[in-house]
């Protein structure tokens, strides 16, 4: 099976100081991966060479059969990659309805495309908070707006950075009830969360990361099976 995401050396840096050494991932068209990780190893970081906000140095990724390291980050938007990042970062200042429509896109002819209407039926809150400013809803509801907003470009690749963080346990629970069902439609997915348990049920494989290394790879039985790596390099 051919990759929809191959990254191949990467090597990123902030400065003079380097974050990511020789990161290597790779995911097909259809799956669904994690990066996992303690605070501070380099997720974010690889996320965000992913999406040109942080150019890497180093290395290559590859996206959809093209180079896509040293592109800007709208032209990666563009190619089909949507980002919901840590800490949501919706227009707080534009109303529901305001923030979805601004990313409305099918550049890519989705036989089945992501529309306002099918992101209300999937969260059927935002449906009745439309008209509402995205600063004045509650932390659960503005996730749920990120991934809808992020969805409304009808990516190829949904990334989610900190999928769950902050939530209270049953707005968790709704937000990994949406991933899977994303699962269930064939939308390829890239999460960086804490929750392994949930990932692990969730995934098709995992990557970990330590000090911008990949020191750990494989499939959620081999991550289930060995508890070992969860506490030496997750600390749980």
């Amino acid at each position: 099976m051919s990759a929809l995401l191959e990254i191949d050396g990467l090597e990123t840096a902030y400065g003079s100081s380097q974050v990511l050494f020789g990161v290597r991932l790779s995911m097909a068209e259809g799956e669904v991966a994690t990066l996992l990780g303690r605070n501070g190893m380099g997720k974010t970081t690889t996320v965000r060479s992913i999406c040109g906000l942080t150019p890497p140095r180093g290395g290559s990724i590859r996206f959809a059969g093209s180079r896509i390291d040293g592109w800007s980050a709208d032209r990666i938007g563009r190619a089909g990659i949507a980002l919901v990042p840590e800490g949501r970062q919706i227009f707080g200042n534009l109303t529901v309805r305001e923030n979805l429509v601004a990313f409305a896109a099918n550049r890519h002819v989705a036989p089945e495309p992501w529309t306002l209407d099918r992101v209300y039926a999937f969260f059927p809150q935002l449906a009745g908070r439309a008209n509402n400013f995205g600063g004045r809803l509650s932390g659960g509801e503005q996730q749920m707006l990120a991934i809808g907003r992020a969805l409304m470009t009808n990516p190829k690749l949904l990334i989610l950075d900190e999928a769950s963080e902050g939530l209270a346990p049953l707005v968790r629970e709704e937000i990994w009830r949406c991933l899977d069902a994303l699962r269930g439609s064939g939308q390829t997915v890239l999460v960086i969360d804490k929750y392994v348990e949930r990932l692990i049920a969730l995934a098709d494989h995992h990557t970990i990361l330590e000090r911008g290394r990949v020191v750990w790879r494989g499939s959620s039985a081999e991550l289930d099976a060995d508890h070992g790596v969860w506490h030496h390099h997750l600390g749980v």
